[in-house]
């Protein structure tokens, strides 16, 4: 298996599905040296409801002021926009913190050893928008419209894999290779695997905190 050296990973922290694909693409990463380069897309955009304010255009946007935050912080290191992304998706999915509202998202950065106020700080920074919406915007322009998205440096973009308990071990890495060999069928658009009753409801208990963390309503897309 010809394994590539890089991947771009398009995230929004709002997102259930692309936190649990992060766990799995840092468990590949691990194994195999893969470098993970952490993108951003803004599901609040993508959805946006025509006549509504573009979240760039709020105070404050959930998932846009997080990765704002998380802009900024890949200035100083790319190593704190990975941390950010692990702690605050912890916080919302796993703890069922509310790492979207601006006094967490502060307290977060304090356990990461950073400043709290470069929260204010990449508000403030209007470049801090530049960054997101020029990520997000490559991934439309790939006819993307979710996350989790891979970008890899051929330029082939594939939505997923959507996994609920990632696989860990050589399983992750099993699961890497089958994803790396659908770049073999550029004509390969689309499997996908039926949601059955059981999968809803673990689904549900899997995705708990997040939903009861939320403060937002989620908008299923499933564009083709």
């Amino acid at each position: 298996m010809d394994r590539p050296a890089a991947v771009d990973f398009h995230f929004d922290i709002m997102c259930p599905y692309a936190y649990q694909t992060s766990l799995w693409i840092r468990e590949v990463r691990d194994r195999t040296g893969l470098e993970v380069r952490w993108r951003f897309f803004s599901l609040e955009e993508v959805n946006r409801v025509e006549g509504k304010k573009h979240p760039w255009e709020r105070e404050w946007s959930y998932g846009w002021s997080m990765m704002r935050v998380g802009a900024r912080l890949r200035r100083d290191d790319p190593a704190l926009l990975d941390e950010w992304y692990a702690r605050a998706g912890a916080a919302l999915h796993v703890h069922g913190r509310k790492p979207h509202r601006p006094e967490v998202a502060r307290a977060l950065l304090e356990e990461m050893g950073q400043d709290p106020d470069l929260v204010d700080e990449a508000i403030a920074d209007p470049t801090t928008t530049d960054e997101v919406r020029a990520e997000h915007d490559a991934v439309v322009a790939a006819a993307g419209w979710g996350v989790p998205i891979l970008r890899f440096d051929d330029g082939q973009t594939f939505f997923g894999p959507v996994v609920v308990d990632p696989p860990t071990g050589d399983a992750a890495v099993r699961l890497w290779d089958l994803v790396c060999g659908w770049r073999e069928f550029p004509h390969l658009y689309e499997l996908q695997r039926p949601k059955q009753p059981a999968d809803v409801a673990l689904i549900g208990e899997r995705f708990r905190p997040y939903l009861e963390a939320r403060d937002w309503v989620t908008i299923q897309n499933d564009t083709p």
